[in-house]
């Protein structure tokens, strides 16, 4: 992929991210918009802790399936088909979540959701990655992936804005309308979204990249962009595709540092920030308006440090940021277990500690959808990126669980405070002890 390498981002990179954000900006609303609906829900379907954990858990089961599942489909047959597919899923399943006329209804149909929300984030961010030369692929990947957490942002924004407009009954069933826009989103991809170079190359369809990346350098030169011509530093090893070379003894290392991070980041991010609204107003005494509002200057924090790890990653490196980030989470936890034993006032002390554990925790779960894709070859880069993100899947469902189960059990906040502080500590050990530096590199040389 000489000639990729040399390629500034031009329009073609341009069409590829915009499609792939506005299927990222809904994934990450669809998954989070439980959060914002879950207070109105427990009081409209009669539900206490422990099944509201189940409810949140229920997308993440099934995002553990369409991770996998849809993987292989990205392996097999491309990462753009994978991408329409899973748009098209939970698209069609907010829609349908949207006429869910119980509690059991509901859950079903959240799981099911998941299938399709599970494979979006992981199949477009390996496709961003192999768009993208390796001097500013950190910078590119990270910019587009900051979609995902405006998504997170914006759904409590929006959620204010229906229950405004609608009131709390009907504004929860139309929040789920509005996130089965993908659906449109998928008929516009069908036509207008390329395939991955990369991909096409290792599948000997060399006809089709070059083609591809005529356009990409045509585009280049029309704006002035004067191409050196390509310098092979690294030949890639074209081999076939099997799925349990992940546990090879090449490989093994880093799968265990991909599958150990993503686990402990999800666990962490969805466990608590799922559960936050409704533990400021259940726990904390405040208003629904007032926990969301809170909620959102969360999430515009977390964006605001998304943009400057976005602009610093290329050169501070990935492994920094990362241990950083669980070393934050780990002194965010043992505040707010310490604060409430002491007798602390609960929503200023979810506040803080929340904050301090996101803002350690999310440049660990966003970076890792740049991660991933480069400690892995382009035979395997979906396969492995989607095993990994179905770790974090895994997590998303026990989290929300576990804290269901510790409140409900009356063990109170500290508790959930010291889980969360535990997994953030293994995070951080194991990323300083099997990190590996990807900053700069070229995906083929980071490759075996």
């Amino acid at each position: 992929m000489a000639r990729l390498e040399r390629l500034p981002f031009g329009r073609v990179h341009l069409r590829v991210a915009g499609l792939l954000g506005v299927g990222t900006f809904f994934d990450a609303f669809d998954s989070l918009v439980i959060a914002t609906v879950l207070t109105v829900v427990i009081s409209t379907f009669h539900v206490g802790f422990g099944s509201a954990g189940l409810l949140i858990s229920a997308a993440y089961v099934g995002q553990f399936v369409g991770a996998l599942t849809l993987g292989v489909v990205a392996e097999r047959h491309g990462r753009r088909m994978a991408f329409i597919l899973s748009l098209a899923t939970f698209g069609v399943l907010s829609l349908v979540a949207a006429l869910a006329w119980n509690f059991e209804s509901l859950l079903v149909l959240r799981l099911l959701q998941g299938i399709g929300l599970g494979a979006e984030v992981p199949i477009a961010g390996a496709l961003f990655n192999e768009f993208v030369r390796g001097r500013s692929r950190g910078r590119a990947v990270m910019i587009y992936e900051s979609i995902f957490s405006w998504g997170i942002l914006l759904a409590p924004l929006i959620g204010l804005l229906f229950f405004s407009l609608f009131g709390q009954e009907l504004g929860w069933r139309l929040l789920f309308v509005f996130g089965a826009l993908p659906v449109a989103v998928s008929v516009v991809a069908y036509s207008k979204l390329p395939e991955s170079p990369r991909w096409l190359a290792e599948r000997g369809r060399g006809a089709e990249a070059a083609r591809l990346l005529d356009e990409m350098e045509a585009d280049a030169t029309a704006r002035g962009t004067v191409l050196e011509q390509p310098q092979v530093t690294v030949a890639a090893t074209v081999k076939p595709t099997r799925f349990g070379e992940l546990f090879s003894p090449y490989y093994r290392r880093r799968t265990a540092l991909s599958w150990v991070t993503w686990f402990c980041g999800y666990f962490i991010l969805y466990g608590f920030s799922t559960w936050l609204p409704t533990l400021y107003v259940r726990l904390g005494g405040l208003a629904t308006g007032s926990a969301l509002w809170l909620t959102v200057l969360v999430s515009a924090c977390y964006l605001v440090e998304i943009y400057v790890f976005a602009l610093t990653v290329d050169r501070v490196g990935r492994k920094p940021w990362f241990v950083a980030g669980f070393a934050l989470a780990v002194v965010g936890a043992a505040f707010g277990a310490v604060a409430i034993l002491l007798g602390a006032t609960a929503w200023p002390v979810l506040f803080v500690a929340g904050l301090l554990m996101g803002l350690g925790i999310t440049p660990v779960t966003a970076g890792l959808y740049l991660y991933t894709p480069e400690l892995y070859p382009t035979r395997m880069r979906a396969w492995a990126t989607a095993t990994g993100s179905s770790l974090n899947r895994v997590a998303s469902a026990i989290g929300p669980i576990l804290v269901g189960a510790l409140l409900g059990a009356g063990l109170g906040l500290p508790s959930v405070f010291a889980a969360f502080g535990v997994v953030a500590l293994v995070g951080m050990l194991v990323m300083a002890w099997l990190g590996i530096e990807t900053k700069q590199r070229v995906l083929e040389e980071l490759a075996e």
